[in-house]
């Protein structure tokens, strides 16, 4: 709902360098750099910035519905799992296996009862961001123990210019600058929310969590936005929730319960009978 807002007059390539602007400043001039080499802080503002939400935005403009590239975002959960293993040289335990393909499952399900044609290139576009979101999480990995918080503040810097230039060349400057001019309490307001509680909020808890628990382990977690984003939409829009979305979210969690905790029942200890 937050970047319906921010689009409904703005480019999305806009909104999306406000987005960041607004996490890096002033927020750089009080957090140190992060002690991670250039090719990290270079990496991750590019995977997260331009690719991720660049394209993913680039994508709703071009005709992606917002819901239907949310939904779609969450590939990256097997796109991490798949290249934390092949890279980082992380284990995909058999049950995590079963708990991504059953969660995969029910967002096919979601995805099928949501209905509606997906385009081409937009389809393109947003799996390509997807695979954006799954090489910052290989990079949080590989920063070692830096401090993620400024990471994701240092980062910042890098999106803003090349999405600011994207968002020139596709929609015209004037329109920026007319976006800019014309931008109400609500638009900024929405921009505010997505630099400083998504972005440096959001993205530093995530990238904390897989810095301390793995990218593989962590990345399914993800499947959960669309559940919630579902929920949100029946309880404050009052958007149908049929049966197939109700049996797609169900499967979902059930794979990530398994995928989270499957440790517990498949490596515990067998039972033993009486020594005698």
């Amino acid at each position: 709902m937050v970047i319906r807002w921010s689009v409904d007059d703005a480019p999305p390539l806009l909104v999306a360098a406000l987005r960041f602007l607004v996490a890096a400043l002033p927020a750089v001039f009080f957090v140190p750099r992060p002690a991670v080499p250039a090719r990290i802080l270079w990496g991750y503002g590019l995977a997260v910035g331009v690719v991720q939400f660049g394209l993913l935005y680039l994508a709703i403009s071009l005709g992606m519905s917002a819901g239907m590239g949310s939904l779609l975002m969450q590939t990256q959960a097997f796109f991490t799992a798949l290249m934390a293993a092949r890279v980082l040289g992380e284990k995909i335990a058999p049950w995590q296996a079963a708990g991504m393909t059953l969660a995969f499952l029910g967002m096919a399900v979601i995805g099928a009862v949501a209905g509606g044609d997906v385009p081409p290139f937009p389809l393109l576009l947003t799996l390509t961001a997807a695979l954006g979101w799954s090489a910052s999480n290989l990079l949080v990995r590989a920063s070692g123990q830096a401090n993620v918080f400024s990471l994701v503040i240092w980062s910042s810097l890098i999106p803003p210019i090349p999405l600011a230039l994207l968002a020139g060349l596709t929609s015209g400057w004037d329109t920026l600058a007319q976006a800019l001019a014309n931008g109400g309490a609500m638009f900024w307001g929405a921009i505010l929310f997505m630099g400083l509680g998504n972005t440096v909020l959001g993205f530093g808890i995530w990238a904390a969590l897989i810095q301390r628990h793995g990218a593989s382990r962590v990345a399914p977690l993800s499947l959960l936005v669309p559940v919630f984003g579902m929920l949100a939409s029946a309880l404050v829009l009052q958007e149908a929730f049929p049966p197939g979305k109700v049996a797609g979210a169900l499967l979902v969690l059930v794979g990530l319960l398994l995928h989270v905790f499957g440790a517990r029942f498949f490596t515990r200890a067998p039972l033993t009978g009486p020594q005698g």
